[in-house]
């Protein structure tokens, strides 16, 4: 199989003065020879990470990037296996410990500044280094989620986890999706636990490589942490360590995995900041948008999405595109069912985002496009936070970037994107393939069932899909519909405004769809006939329609979403670049 109709050559990154691909010497801008594993969900994670962590010794290096830091969150359920304690103790155990961490805004405004800085702090005291970074664009963030471990002994243990989980505070739920005990201030939809749906992928060989050099670029750049005059004056009274010290040589990268067929590519976004840009990457970096468009142009039967955000008709066009180009082409898409903040000023930019994407990929995909949200078991919604796709069951990303145009311009993100290097691209992916047991996984836990049981063939995974959100649309509250946030039926505490029907201009019919949606409207309603007619369905899907928003609301949402809550990070005609 040729990777390189499916992932970007160096020269595509379009950055040619970044070191990540310069290790191979020859271009390439992936490695072979790699295993990777999803642990979905963060109770699994941070329990392997502290094992990971603990096991650790003199010699040995941890480097960690994250949007956000909780000292006192759990690992595990020992109340001594905090963040804090579990880095403070390998510091001391002689782990070469560095972390670089969002610095984030005011902590007044629900920011994690402080709490970055408390993190740092005890880091430090022990003798690693934490540092707290700004190097961002107005209204920007450091967004990746990352933890490199190196042996200094045995490479081949070498490990990388790269994906949306953060080191903080709600993240650590499972498959029940009862939620975070250190639990998060959400909507109140959430309910007081919020329930969390997240991945993050393990990658062990050569790709090790790749994921700690993208922290070393960061790191070792000679742009300022902070230029801004009251950030630094915080710091000089906080006494805050503002000066990385030098990491020492990087080793090579760890030996291809014994059976390990998984071919990666670490693709990221950086803007352009200003006055001073980073050294490997002056011009900005742009390769998960690269990345994201050069795979969509391959797919052809089932593009599958997992997604915090799906905002801009930049990103709407992304997906209508290969829609036309194949009309044999499906698309599911899994989002939060509410926005994970209350009030108008929050909740509406974020539907109007939502809405320019649907609009767009419904209009050219029609019944070939179904939109869905999470509940748990008790009727709350769970909150989707994951940043994955999968394609044609061949390319699957897993990373930080979310699909709108902050994290493919503006903010600093990081994704893995997986292709199975063995077979032939006219041919299925092998059974246990990276990307085929990622869907595998994702779409048993949503319908409920067991992995061995979700359909291999795309087309009636959709409509397995499909018809187990109906059924339990149905169970809930009919065919109600929240024109606002698209919420068919009722969630747990929340009514629907107003019952209307969907618009016939987003159900259009395509080749073959009547069929199939007489096929999946009878599976419903068998759902629906049950003998105890008291029973949940099984499964977690809810169905989404495209947010309606008002005229008044059409007013002031559009500025208010393009300013604060999706900034375009491209320079404009005229910026300096």
């Amino acid at each position: 199989m040729d990777v390189r109709e499916w992932l970007l050559e160096s020269r595509e990154r379009e950055n040619p003065h970044t070191a990540i691909d310069a290790v191979r010497g020859d271009g390439t801008a992936w490695s072979t020879g790699n295993s990777v594993r999803a642990l979905v969900h963060g109770r699994d994670y941070f329990a392997e990470l502290y094992d990971r962590i603990s096991a650790l010794g003199p010699g040995d290096r941890l480097y960690f990037a994250d949007w956000e830091g909780d000292p006192d969150q759990q690992l595990t359920d020992d109340p001594r296996a905090t963040l804090d304690n579990t880095l403070v103790d390998a510091v001391r155990r002689g782990v070469d410990v560095r972390g670089l961490l969002w610095r984030s805004h005011w902590h007044r405004l629900g920011y994690s500044a402080d709490r970055h800085r408390q993190l740092g702090d005890a880091i430090g005291d022990a003798g690693g280094q934490c540092l707290r970074d700004m190097r961002v664009r107005t209204r920007g963030a450091h967004h990746q989620k990352f933890v490199v471990i190196r042996h200094a002994d045995d490479p081949a243990r070498d490990i990388a986890y790269v994906g949306g989980i953060d080191l903080c505070n709600g993240r650590r739920d499972d498959a029940k999706h009862q939620g975070d005990r250190q639990a998060v201030d959400m909507a109140r939809a959430y309910g007081p636990t919020p329930a969390w749906h997240d991945v993050q992928v393990a990658i062990q060989g050569p790709a090790v490589h790749d994921v700690e050099t993208t922290f070393r670029e960061r790191w070792e750049d000679s742009t300022p942490l902070t230029v801004n005059p009251g950030r630094l004056l915080s710091s000089l009274v906080h006494r805050e360590d503002l000066s990385p010290e030098p990491l020492g040589p990087q080793s090579p990268p760890p030996p291809p995995r014994a059976g390990g067929h998984e071919t990666v590519q670490v693709i990221r976004t950086f803007p352009v900041i200003y006055p001073k840009s980073f050294d490997f990457a002056p011009h900005g970096e742009r390769s998960v948008m690269l990345g994201n468009a050069k795979a969509i142009a391959n797919a052809e039967r089932l593009v599958y999405v997992e997604d915090q955000y799906l905002w801009s008709e930049e990103v709407g066009e992304h997906f209508a595109g290969a829609l036309r180009a194949r009309p044999d082409l499906r698309l599911v898409v899994v989002l939060p069912m509410v926005p994970d903040r209350e009030g108008t000023a929050v909740e509406v930019p974020q539907l109007y985002g939502r809405a320019l994407a649907m609009r767009k990929i419904l209009e050219a995909g029609g019944d070939r496009v179904a939109v869905f949200g999470l509940t748990n078991e008790s009727g709350l919604p769970v909150y989707v936070h994951s940043k994955t796709c999968v394609i044609d069951q061949r390319w699957a990303s897993v990373g930080s970037d979310n699909l709108n145009r902050r994290s493919w311009t503006s903010d600093s993100e990081i994704a893995c994107t997986v292709v199975d290097d063995r077979g032939d691209l006219d041919e299925p992916a092998p059974a246990d393939s990276f990307p085929r047991v990622l869907l595998r996984t994702l779409v048993a836990e949503h319908l409920g069932c067991e992995p061995d049981q979700v359909p291999e063939d795309p087309h009636e995974l959709f409509d397995a899909m499909v018809a187990s959100a109906d059924a339990l649309d149905r169970w809930y509250d009919g065919v109600g519909l929240d024109t606002l946030t698209g919420v068919r039926g009722r969630i747990a505490g929340k009514r629907p405004r107003r019952p209307v029907p969907v618009p016939k201009s987003l159900s259009r019919s395509v080749p073959g769809h009547d069929r199939r949606r007489r096929r999946v409207s009878e599976q419903a309603a068998a759902f629906a006939a049950a003998p105890h007619e008291h029973q949940r369905p099984p499964g977690q899907l809810r169905r989404l329609s495209t947010p309606e928003l008002t005229r008044a609301q059409l007013l002031w949402a559009p500025r208010l979403y393009d300013v604060l809550f999706d900034p375009d990070g491209r320079p404009r005609p005229g910026e300096r670049t």
